[in-house]
């Protein structure tokens, strides 16, 4: 995912192969990176389209935390987000936290 962050671009697979090769004493192959990318596709944390023959992948969530939430919020639903409110509501500074990014993003 590091090096599709850090691209701030689309990317196909073999520009993330070559990302990920650098420095490595073994490299890895083309297909073992094809198929995590198109996993990660399935899973919704990458967004892929159509590139001639290939595809070019984004991240579909800006870091490790989106993932987890994104997870979390999939395998527990709203049981999770209630759970959540009632943490922050016990941490005054998160309940702003959280109460001023609601108000932005309205």
């Amino acid at each position: 995912m590091e090096a599709v962050w850090s691209a701030g671009e689309p990317r196909s697979v073999r520009a993330v192969l070559d990302a990920l090769n650098r420095g490595r004493r073994q490299p890895l192959a083309y297909t073992t990176v094809m198929t995590v990318m198109a996993r990660l596709a399935e899973k919704e944390i990458l967004r892929r389209k159509m590139d001639g023959r290939g595809y070019l992948y984004e991240a579909a969530v800006s870091d490790v935390a989106g993932i987890a939430v994104r997870d979390v919020i999939r395998d527990f639903g709203e049981s999770a987000v209630a759970s959540f409110v009632e943490q922050a509501r016990s941490d005054p500074r998160l309940l702003k936290r959280l109460e001023r990014l609601m108000q932005q993003k309205r």
